[in-house]
């Protein structure tokens, strides 16, 4: 699809327009609740839908198809980043008032971020058509990877600081508790960061690690850097409330990880099939409907059976409780 630097423009100061207000609205630290959470993650499955909506008006089925194949795979793999921002914000103790905030500069960060890393990709790729099968290969190992991952016991999963940040933290030096909102405050005489501004640069840089594995997925599905580009901001923009809403349904999605590594598996295999046929080798390509279908229907099924084994492990939780409170009563008669 051919987009004018007109476009590019006006889609920048569209997005940061809509950053702008869900700033504004959110100005004042305070805690989320269920209700605020669901209605504003609405709101940008909504604003993304009707993006697409205009793409398939002005741009036809193709770029459409691309965008929300690409958007529901990167909403689908930024829920993966949620387990981690939950561990970073128990590292850190970040008071519930304040965690809205931290999410939202946080996930700022991360999308300036993975703009770097698009215009990337999209320069190699149009220099180098081998690097498919370089991102098919990365793709199919870390289907692999996640697959170990959670077959592993992760009961003691912890979140460890980057290099990055324990160099600034040793550079700038630490305060020893929050203060407000601030990001920088003077303690004996010396300029320090705050735990504020260390959390939100931790958030926006781990992100940096899942952006590896989730642009070449979306590069799989489309080589249009402004699709990319879009698909990722209205994926990222509506994380902080994603979080909010489901921070207590995350333990439940026991089959995620498996979820994920099917799809990231599958556009993988995608990705060595569009590269060979780049070669001139004579293979059949998935196309975007095909992908569309398997990717949704990966995460239905994905949801129902981490539910319904969820369900089946509290049942089996609650009665294990039971006849160890029945053993205690009859020791005590």
């Amino acid at each position: 699809m051919e987009v004018s630097l007109t476009l590019w423009v006006l889609t920048i100061v569209g997005l940061a327009a809509l950053i702008a207000v869900d700033f504004f609205i959110g100005r004042k630290p305070h805690e989320v609740s269920i209700k605020e959470a669901g209605i504003w993650t609405a709101v940008w499955i909504a604003l993304a839908g009707l993006f697409g909506l205009g793409l398939l008006v002005f741009g036809g089925g193709q770029p459409a198809g691309e965008f929300f194949a690409g958007f529901i795979t990167e909403k689908s793999l930024s829920v993966d980043n949620l387990f981690v921002f939950v561990l970073i914000m128990a590292k850190f103790a970040v008071p519930a008032q304040y965690q809205q905030r931290v999410l939202l500069v946080g996930v700022l960060i991360a999308l300036v971020l993975r703009a770097v890393f698009i215009a990337a990709g999209a320069a190699i790729i149009a220099s180098f058509s081998w690097v498919f099968f370089l991102f098919g290969a990365f793709l199919i190992w870390t289907a692999w990877k996640l697959v170990q991952e959670a077959r592993a016991d992760e009961d003691d999963e912890e979140y460890e600081e980057n290099k990055l940040l324990k160099a600034a933290e040793r550079k700038f030096g630490v305060a020893d508790q929050y203060h407000g909102t601030k990001l920088w405050i003077q303690q004996n005489g010396k300029r320090v960061m705050t735990p504020m501004l260390v959390v939100m640069l931790a958030i926006g840089t781990t992100d940096v690690l899942f952006a590896l594995d989730s642009i070449p997925a979306i590069f799989g599905l489309t080589q249009d850097p402004y699709i990319v580009f879009t698909a990722n901001a209205f994926a990222l923009m509506g994380l902080r409330q994603l979080y909010f809403l489901i921070g207590g349904l995350l333990r439940k999605l026991v089959h995620l990880s498996y979820g994920l590594s099917i799809i990231l598996g599958f556009i993988g295999v995608k990705l060595v099939l569009h590269a060979l046929h780049e070669s001139g080798v004579h293979v059949p390509e998935i196309s975007i409907p095909v992908s569309l279908g398997v990717i949704c229907a990966v995460l239905a099924v994905t949801t129902v059976t981490s539910l319904l084994a969820s369900r089946k492990q509290a049942a089996a939780e609650a009665a294990n409780a039971e006849g160890e409170d029945a053993r205690k009563d009859r020791a005590d008669v």
